[in-house]
C-alpha cells in the first residue's frame, strides 16, 4: 500500500523554499552551494512529481506561479515537521534531565547552548560546585563536570576529555619584587613561599606547587591558615603567598592590589570534562561534540 506523499523528496522541498526565499536560480545555487543547472533539474523533478509548475522565469528574475505560492507554506511546514520528528525520535531515546557541573570560574554557557539546541525537550541544567567537590559525579548530583586537571580529589573512576589547555602564571602583589617583569621562570620562584592544601590528593598539590622541582628542593611552605579561594587571595596581597594559577582563572583580576606574571618552562593547564567511567549518559557524546562545534577550544571559556 502505497502511503500519500511517501515519494516526496525532502531534499527538493528545501531546494525549492531556497529559490522562492532568493527569487532568482543564481543566487539559490549559491546559498546551496550547488551549480545552477544541476538545482533547475531537481526543482523540474519535484515539478513533475507535484504535476504542476512552481515558478516562472523572467527577467526580473524566478517568481512563483499561483501553484508555487500555495505550496511555499505547505512546504515550509513540512520541513519543520521533519526536523521536529528527528528531534523528538532522538529525544526519545534520550533521558529526560542532564546535569552539568564546573567548577571556579571557567564558563560552559556556549556549549550548553548548543547541547540545549540540540535537545529542545530535554532538561539540562547547570550547577556550580565547590572546587574540590570529590562526591559530585559519585553521588549522581552531575552527569558530567568540566574542571581544570589535575583534579584535586581521585579521578581513577572517571573519563577525563581534554578540551583545552591554559598557561601559567604567577600570582603576587602589585609590590612584590616580580610584579611587573614579562615573565619568570622556575628558578626566581625557587624561595617563595607556596601553601599547601592537606585535603587534595598528591598529584594536585604537586602540580601546584610545581614539584618536584629542578634541583629536588622542595617549594618553601608555611602553615597558612586558610578557609576559601578568597582568602588565599587576601595573604597574596599580604606578601605572605604567592600562588600559581592557570592564566584562565579571571578571579585574581577582581581582587585589588594584585598582578600576574607569566610562567616559563612548564607544563599548561588541562581543562577537562569528566565523566563516570562505567556509564555512558547519551547526551554526553553530544555534549563533548559541543566544544568542537562551539569554535576554538578556548572559545567556550570567554
Amino acid at each position: 500500500m502505497s502511503v500519500p506523499g511517501s515519494d516526496l523528496d525532502l531534499r527538493l522541498v528545501g531546494y525549492f523554499t531556497v529559490v522562492a526565499e532568493q527569487a532568482n536560480f543564481s543566487r539559490a545555487a549559491a546559498v546551496l552551494h550547488v551549480a545552477q543547472p544541476s538545482l533547475s533539474r531537481q526543482i523540474q523533478r519535484l515539478e513533475e512529481h507535484l504535476g504542476v509548475r512552481l515558478f516562472d522565469r523572467t527577467p526580473q528574475g524566478s517568481l512563483l506561479t499561483e501553484a508555487g505560492r500555495a505550496f511555499l507554506p505547505e512546504a515550509k511546514a513540512l520541513l519543520q515537521a521533519a526536523h521536529q520528528a528527528e528531534l523528538t525520535a532522538r529525544d526519545g531515546a534520550t533521558p529526560s534531565e542532564f546535569t552539568i557541573g564546573y567548577v571556579e570560574d571557567l564558563v560552559i554557557t556556549h556549549a550548553v547552548r548548543w547541547l540545549r539546541h540540540r535537545h529542545p525537550t530535554a532538561r539540562i541544567r547547570t550547577r556550580h560546585l565547590a572546587w574540590n567537590d570529590a562526591h559530585a559525579l559519585a553521588d549522581r548530583r552531575v552527569d558530567a563536570l568540566v574542571a581544570r586537571a589535575p583534579l584535586p580529589f581521585p579521578a581513577d573512576r572517571l573519563r577525563l576529555t581534554e578540551l583545552w589547555t591554559e598557561p601559567r602564571v604567577l600570582v603576587v602583589s602589585e609590590d612584590h619584587r616580580l610584579a611587573g617583569k614579562e615573565s619568570v621562570t622556575v628558578d626566581d620562584i625557587s624561595a617563595e613561599v607556596l601553601p599547601q592544601c592537606p585535603s587534595a590528593v598528591p598529584e594536585w598539590s604537586d602540580f601546584a606547587r610545581l614539584e618536584p622541582r629542578p634541583d629536588g628542593v622542595p617549594a618553601p611552605s608555611a602553615p597558612i591558615d586558610y578557609e576559601s579561594f578568597e582568602d588565599k587571595l587576601d595573604l597574596v596581597a599580604e606578601e605572605r603567598t604567592v600562588l600559581i594559577l592557570a592564566a584562565g582563572d579571571r578571579r585574581p583580576q577582581l581582587r585589588p592590589g594584585l598582578t600576574t606574571v607569566p610562567i616559563e618552562g612548564i607544563d599548561p593547564v588541562r581543562v577537562v570534562l569528566a565523566t563516570r567511567s562505567a556509564e555512558a549518559h547519551p547526551l554526553i557524546d553530544d555534549f563533548r561534540d559541543a566544544w568542537s562545534s562551539s569554535g576554538t577550544p578556548a572559545s567556550p571559556q570567554r
